[in-house]
């Protein structure tokens, strides 16, 4: 385990060993606090799925209802013909060719990226760069889209992935610490709700194993389930 530092610690001694309502567990950890900074807040959901399996993966999005306070960079991989919607749209940065070739050379200055199936063959080059990076656009995920100014609009939004690791957890940032409490609750509620519409067909018994809070640096805690 690594090495935690005195703060850390102090912060741990200060949170009670038990499940907190969700409510509860936002206040309790905002209190503890000690980053400098607007840490965020993530939820770990740890999941009765074998991450081996291709038909026990969980994929997919939710776009949460008060965002998650961070600013996405947006680049849009498009034909010239859908250049002018996806700058409407908000995207950052906006190209075809030109981008694949920077981002082959090194460049990846973009948080996500998004683009039309049309253009997916010359994409698709860029999955051994952008895959292990988590930004190759995909139908599941809704970066691969006809509709190129929603799927901007949507990261803009808020819009989140929902993927788990290869230990069969899934992390999702639910907002900033500065939200309000109540946001920050029906973010994860809906942040939750999304996992759970995605349980894999034939999982038996408890699909969701436990969840935890935490901050950027915090400890984390573990949520009450049952009263979710």
């Amino acid at each position: 385990m690594p090495r935690r530092g005195k703060k850390y610690l102090a912060a741990a001694q200060k949170l009670e060993k038990r499940s907190y309502p969700l409510l509860d567990a936002i206040e309790a950890l905002k209190k503890v606090r000690y980053e400098r900074f607007d840490a965020t807040f993530e939820l770990s959901v740890d999941l009765n799925i074998d991450p081996r399996q291709a038909n026990q993966t969980v994929r997919g999005t939710v776009t949460l209802p008060h965002g998650t306070g961070r600013s996405v960079r947006v680049l849009a991989l498009v034909a010239p013909d859908k250049q002018a919607e996806a700058q409407a749209a908000g995207a950052d940065f906006v190209g075809l060719e030109e981008y694949i070739a920077k981002i082959e050379q090194g460049w990846l200055e973009a948080d996500a990226v998004v683009c039309t199936p049309d253009v997916m063959p010359k994409v698709a080059r860029l999955g051994k760069i952008l895959g292990p990076r988590g930004l190759m656009p995909n139908p599941k995920s809704g970066t691969v889209s006809p509709d190129i100014g929603k799927a901007v609009r949507e990261l803009k939004a808020g819009k989140i992935e929902i993927r788990n690791d290869k230990t069969g957890v899934v992390h999702l940032p639910i907002g900033k610490v500065s939200f309000d409490s109540q946001k920050l609750r029906e973010n994860a509620a809906e942040a939750l709700k999304a996992v759970e519409s995605l349980r894999p067909a034939g999982i038996k018994g408890n699909y969701v194993l436990s969840v935890y809070l935490s901050t950027t640096m915090s400890p984390s805690v573990a949520i009450d389930k049952n009263r979710l």
